[in-house]
């Protein structure tokens, strides 16, 4: 998928801010309701360490990409983003740690949704291999 946001433009759909932005582009939702982020792995990323995405990063990045669907369907209703919190991770297995110059492409499936809390399974690849997945509950101001 094409990004439909960008390193210029993903600000509109998460409230992160420079430092802490840890997805470069939304790629949309498919036919399957599975959300599509992309995050490339740079050297001036906060949560690198030694040319590697820390485990922080991968979280970080799994919550921001589920921020930005919200973001997304926020904006396609006209509405403001709000802000989201991540009231629970389970599940996280991480394969490995993503390597500078190395892109993250990351699914964000929502399993569950009840009122402002959504439970939903997230899975980051490099190219075909997964690289990390877990669970996370998420709460969203509204």
């Amino acid at each position: 998928m094409e990004p439909l946001y960008n390193r210029d433009t993903i600000t509109e759909l998460i409230p992160q801010r420079h430092p802490m932005i840890e997805v470069d582009a939304f790629c949309g939702i498919d036919t399957e309701g599975v959300a599509h982020t992309r995050l490339e792995v740079r050297a001036d990323n906060l949560l690198c360490e030694d040319g590697r995405l820390s485990v922080e990063g991968l979280t970080e990045h799994m919550a921001q990409s589920a921020a930005a669907r919200a973001g997304y369907l926020a904006v396609q209703r006209g509405e403001e983003v709000h802000l989201g919190f991540i009231g629970a991770v389970s599940t996280l297995t991480v394969g490995r740690l993503p390597l500078e110059g190395e892109v993250l492409d990351t699914a964000v499936e929502v399993l569950e949704q009840v009122m402002n809390i959504a439970l939903i399974a997230v899975r980051s690849c490099v190219g075909e291999e997964e690289v990390a997945s877990c669970r996370m509950k998420i709460y969203t101001e509204e």
